[in-house]
């Protein structure tokens, strides 16, 4: 393999461990503001154990995908110096905004509200769980407005081969940014959800529960049943976005080599890149048509209008099914599980429900991975839509080099990964305290000012 091809594989690793993480702290951190709030109002130690008990998670998520957002970072300049010296006036700002009102938004109110709990009062607190959740959110914010930018450019003027702001307004709400934010926000709530759910089933499952389990079961499942068809709508509206700005990535997703009307909906091929057809098709007749413009028999372009411009087929067919199948199981499983609750406590719920639960505790994370595969292989050969191509901008780094990176980064990533997934289980199956915090700061004699008052 050529430094190209190993370069955009050694990125795609640290991207698709790095996003992992952040999938689950923008939501997770509304979701603790959440819990907060329902202790302040009803003193539930239910809550409080929540809280608790997520807190942990939040932190070791946040922890991991600060480490893997700084390693990734370091491609710019190893693996991708071009990107920087052509799009650096409008990447590089939109990456310290992150930083600066995001990142140290985060970090700074991260220490309080892990440790603040009966140290600082409960409104200090509380701010500190707003402002941390609030960050997580922002950071979301600007990754995703440069990323969109490169998808749907716009407001800028490229002077002696550099990219230059005209509108920094148009730079960030660029035309796919509100779909994409919109998108990712919410597939952060699913994923979130059903990492709850599963966690909480397998609790129940084990005889680990806590007072914290059921109700968070049920929240989560509720949560999960209500986003996911919003879910459905924000994808029609972000695929027809798509349509219209980058067709030949939704040609490649429903692998149309050829311009035609009523174009069938495949439901299961296999893309032939040499052939320039599909092999085994299975399909729904004029069903892309009537997705994609909402008619049947409406005309869509087909790869031949794109040549030697348009992504690679296959990965972009499959990853798009993975996503969409993992979304429907998801559904399923939700509603399902929402039907029961309506008259069951969770801890009545059938053993093989709560199996299915628990087996699809990283449901998010497959579908949120095979998402961004979509988009990220979707803008090849591009890395700035239609105006610089990804080759244009690698270095020149040797492929031997490269590749021992990347299967460096590989086997870390893989023990980090193991190595989280089995820190969630032991956390899972430890006891949380259900003792109240003494509220205020607390002096050397263990006591809080007020009770010494």
């Amino acid at each position: 393999m050529d430094a190209l091809l190993l370069a955009r594989m050694q990125f795609a690793a640290n991207i698709t461990f790095h996003i992992l993480f952040p999938t689950i702290t923008i939501a997770l951190g509304w979701a603790l503001l959440i819990f907060r709030l329902r202790w302040i109002k009803t003193k539930d130690a239910a809550w409080l154990v929540a809280y608790r008990f997520w807190t942990q998670i939040f932190a070791l998520s946040f922890g991991l995908g600060v480490v893997s957002g700084i390693t990734m970072s370091f491609q710019f300049g190893t693996n991708w110096p071009g990107f920087m010296e052509r799009v650096g006036n409008i990447a590089g700002p939109l990456l310290g905004y992150e930083v600066l009102t995001a990142f140290f938004l985060e970090a700074s109110f991260l220490g309080i509200m892990l440790f603040g709990h009966g140290r600082v009062s409960e409104r200090v607190h509380l701010a500190a769980t707003f402002l941390v959740a609030f960050g997580t959110t922002l950071s979301a914010f600007w990754i995703l407005a440069l990323n969109s930018w490169m998808q749907t450019p716009a407001g800028y003027e490229i002077i002696n081969g550099e990219f230059h702001v005209r509108s920094w307004l148009q730079v960030i709400f660029n035309p796919s940014f509100p779909y994409r934010l919109t998108h990712m926000l919410i597939a952060s709530g699913l994923t979130v959800s059903f990492l709850m759910a599963g966690i909480s089933a397998w609790q129940m499952l084990r005889a680990k529960a806590n007072r914290s389990t059921a109700p968070v079961f049920r929240g989560s499942v509720m949560a999960a049943a209500l986003l996911i068809p919003i879910q459905i709508f924000v994808g029609d509206l972000h695929g027809l976005n798509t349509l219209e700005h980058q067709p030949q990535k939704i040609a490649a997703i429903e692998a149309i080599w050829k311009t035609e009307r009523g174009a069938p909906l495949l439901l299961f091929a296999m893309p032939s890149a040499k052939d320039s057809n599909n092999r085994y098709a299975l399909g729904i007749p004029g069903g892309a048509s009537l997705i994609l413009k909402h008619d049947s028999k409406a005309e869509v372009r087909g790869l031949n209008e794109f040549p030697n411009a348009h992504p690679p087929v296959a990965p972009l067919f499959w990853a798009f099914r993975i996503m969409v199948g993992t979304g429907m199981a998801m559904l399923a499983a939700s509603w399902l599980g929402s039907w029961l609750l309506r008259k069951r406590a969770p801890q009545d719920l059938p053993r093989l429900l709560l199996y299915v639960f628990a087996a699809m505790t990283f449901a998010g994370w497959l579908a949120t991975v095979a998402g961004w595969y979509v988009t990220e292989i979707g803008r090849q050969p591009y890395i700035v839509y239609g105006l610089l191509r990804t080759a244009d901008v690698a270095s020149t780094v040797p492929a031997s080099h490269i590749a021992v990176t990347l299967v460096a980064y590989l086997l870390m990533y893989t023990f980090l990964l193991f190595a989280y997934v089995g820190v969630l289980r032991y956390l899972a199956g430890k006891p949380v305290s259900e003792e109240p915090p003494m509220v205020g700061p607390v002096g050397a004699d263990g006591q809080t000012l007020e009770a010494r008052t």
